[in-house]
């Protein structure tokens, strides 16, 4: 099965009538704000279609019933779903009265089941019904999604769809606003490479009947990732129990990824609204893969007294090992990560190049990366290809951590470059003008189980894999001290007359784990400062991953008898041109 052909019906097509639809706001509506009431109505619309074809038996059920004290559960029946609609109204009822729309599409509206009414005010959606009432769009809307072509029903249209839908509208509409669409989700290219890794080590054990799996994404968006990592599992075992979990912290995007579980048949009190730093919903909770895109370069100042707080806990909270600088909270989700998952669980997290090497030894962000390394987790990362995002062309990686490694692969840690296995778009997306193919997402994923120093070629284009041993990223940053001269004489202090340090002239080096600090100091330092001394009091440890650095290629430079040489037929060429030119003229 091909992951990336899921679809059955013509997404973009989709799409194009549902932004059309929003042309009809447009005297009263800037472009950015046409999500106030296109996504809450695409959303009301889906539950509306799925709804259709038990509408008149949760009616007749809802008749029987109402007097009754609970009737949840014999109206989630009559639907089929674990949502329902008791109005009489839906939207072919709505469209064959005008002069009372409002009035109708509250009823409606009012007529859902308590989660649905969750999902409806984290939209704040009444507010523009009002709007769109008074300045007569409302009816109009409503008509425009009752077209046969506007059907969105779960018969019709898979979650998986609906999914690429809501990712192109919430694109569309940041894309409006100079807004950071990939804020709010991650391209299936990427996603389908995180659970292939994530799977990857997993896949005898993902065959075998009656697996149980939990997957936990801690900034879901609008749940996609989610979506993708059950669909892996279910493809490797189709009676696999998935069950899923994810935070959120945009009010709309959590209503969506919500509503896209409903409509599932999962548990949508699974999906929860909430800052995962600071009011963390799921606080106890462990879970078998973790799959995520956290926020980086993004401050925390938001967070930053609950996270403080709670590194005061110690082993009791998830934030005592060290906190990164207050401009950029992304190794925060690390800790969160690590901190839910099993003895046996794995994670991907995507991050951008700062983790690796921000911040001097004993940092937040090297005692994390300590953390990590010492205790055998960080299992590989591998690098991406620049403009794979819609929201930045910078490069970027997917760290996999691991809380239990087969045994070939413990103490050692596995680095891929794999930033040439892409294609180029026909259509750049924002920043995203290259896809991850299929075969480049197996060559990537073939890197990885070969766990090699190896090269893997295919079609012209190189993923290199390195392995190291996890005390190859420590280092002992020692302090080096000169003497003071005063009047051409050494300043001492004490009785056993020590040297003073010159403050001035103090430099520190980076002395790998491996190596003997005495013998690197004699050897680096004494040669061309002999009066030097370590001040070993000040001797601090930190890790480091220099990702670049380990993949460099040297390129000699162009000898410029070349240069010149392909100047001089350069010149010749243009002189050429010119002169043709002008003998035409």
């Amino acid at each position: 099965m091909n992951l990336n052909n899921q679809t059955t019906i013509n997404v973009q097509e989709k799409s194009n009538l549902i932004w059309a639809i929003a042309d009809l706001i447009r005297d009263f509506y800037k472009p950015h704000e046409y999500g106030k009431v296109i996504l809450p109505m695409t959303v009301i619309k889906r539950f509306n279609d799925t709804l259709a074809p038990t509408k008149a038996k949760v009616l007749e059920t809802y008749n029987k019933v109402k007097h009754l004290e609970v009737i949840n559960g014999f109206l989630e029946t009559a639907s089929g779903y674990q949502f329902y609609n008791t109005s009489v109204y839906d939207f072919e009822k709505l469209v064959n009265d005008s002069e009372h729309i409002e009035e109708n599409f509250r009823d409606f509206l009012n007529g859902f089941s308590d989660n649905v009414q969750d999902i409806l005010e984290n939209f704040e959606f009444d507010r523009e019904i009002t709007k769109l009432a008074n300045n007569g769009m409302l009816f109009l809307i409503v008509e425009a999604f009752n077209k046969p072509q506007a059907y969105m029903g779960a018969d019709k249209i898979s979650a998986v769809d609906m999914g690429y839908i809501f990712e192109d509208l919430i694109k569309r509409f940041s894309e409006s606003y100079d807004e950071e669409a990939g804020a709010h989700f991650t391209s299936r290219d990427i996603i389908y490479l995180m659970t292939d890794l994530l799977v990857a080590e997993d896949k005898d054990a993902l065959i075998e009947e009656g697996v149980t799996k939990t997957v936990y994404d801690m900034t879901m968006g609008t749940s996609q990732m989610l979506t993708c990592m059950t669909e892996r599992l279910t493809q490797l075992d189709a009676d696999a129990d998935v069950t899923v979990f994810g935070q959120e912290l945009n009010p709309e995007t959590y209503a969506i990824a919500k509503a896209d579980m409903l409509i599932r048949g999962g548990n949508s009190d699974n999906m929860r609204k909430g800052n995962t730093l600071s009011d963390d919903k799921f606080s106890g909770y462990k879970f078998d893969y973790i799959i995520s895109n956290p926020p980086f370069g993004v401050d925390w100042k938001v967070e930053k007294k609950a996270v403080e707080d709670e590194a005061k806990l110690g082993d009791n909270g998830r934030f005592s090992v060290g906190l990164p600088k207050i401009s950029d909270g992304q190794m925060l989700f690390d800790l969160n990560g690590i901190a839910k998952l099993k003895d046996d669980g794995r994670m991907a997290i995507i991050h951008n190049g700062s983790p690796l090497f921000t911040g001097s030894a004993e940092s937040g962000e090297s005692e994390i990366r300590r953390y990590m390394l010492e205790n055998d987790w960080l299992d590989a990362i591998v690098q991406l290809s620049t403009d794979v995002f819609y929201n930045t062309g910078i490069t970027t990686y997917i760290w996999i951590i691991s809380k239990n490694k087969p045994a070939h692969r413990q103490g050692k840690v596995q680095l891929i470059d794999a930033s040439k296995m892409v294609e180029l778009r026909k259509r750049n997306l924002g920043s995203k003008r290259k896809d991850i193919s299929d075969v480049d997402r197996e060559v990537i994923v073939k890197a990885y189980g070969k766990f090699a120093n190896a090269i893997y070629e295919c079609d012209g284009k190189v993923c290199e894999s390195k392995i190291f041993n996890n005390e190859d990223f420590g280092f002992n940053r020692i302090q080096i001290e000169s003497p003071l001269y005063e009047n051409g004489v050494i300043v001492t202090k004490g009785k056993k007359n020590i040297p003073v340090a010159d403050a001035s002239k103090r430099d520190f080096e980076n002395v790998p784990l491996v190596e003997d600090i005495d013998i690197y100091f004699d050897r680096e330092v004494k040669p061309y400062n002999p009066e030097a001394w370590i001040d070993k009091s000040k001797t601090k440890v930190g890790y480091e991953i220099p990702f670049t650095r380990y993949f460099y290629k040297y390129e000699a430079p162009e000898y410029s008898e070349d240069i010149e040489k392909r100047l001089s037929v350069l010149e010749a060429d243009i002189m050429a041109s010119l002169t043709k030119l002008f003998k035409e003229a």
